[in-house]
């Protein structure tokens, strides 16, 4: 791996750390209970996953974050994922109102 490859928590796939969302347990909130987990920003353990629906899908079934951030992930950063999921994929084109795949 590169120095600024990473690996996705789901589907395993190393790519550079800018292809991936980061979702962060930070430091200083070690004590706090519950730990506060957050994405993109922040210092302390960091997990990645691909922007896919795939990936996300089994990250919150399984619980693939809570266990590598060793914290309770809230149903709130999930909602905020699967938002960011939605508005980055594009619509696809249509065609006298039936939708093309």
């Amino acid at each position: 791996m590169k120095p600024n490859d990473r690996r996705c928590v789901s589907c395993r796939k190393v790519a550079s750390k800018q292809e991936f969302w980061r979702v962060v347990r930070v430091h200083s909130a070690q004590q706090l209970s519950p730990p506060v987990v957050q994405l993109d920003h922040g210092m302390g353990r960091s997990a990645y996953l691909c922007p896919q629906v795939r990936c996300l899908q089994a990250a919150q079934k399984k619980d693939r974050l809570g266990r590598v951030l060793k914290a309770p992930i809230a149903e709130q950063l999930y909602k905020t994922l699967w938002e960011r999921l939605t508005d980055a994929q594009p619509i696809p084109p249509t065609r006298a109102g039936k939708q093309v795949f």
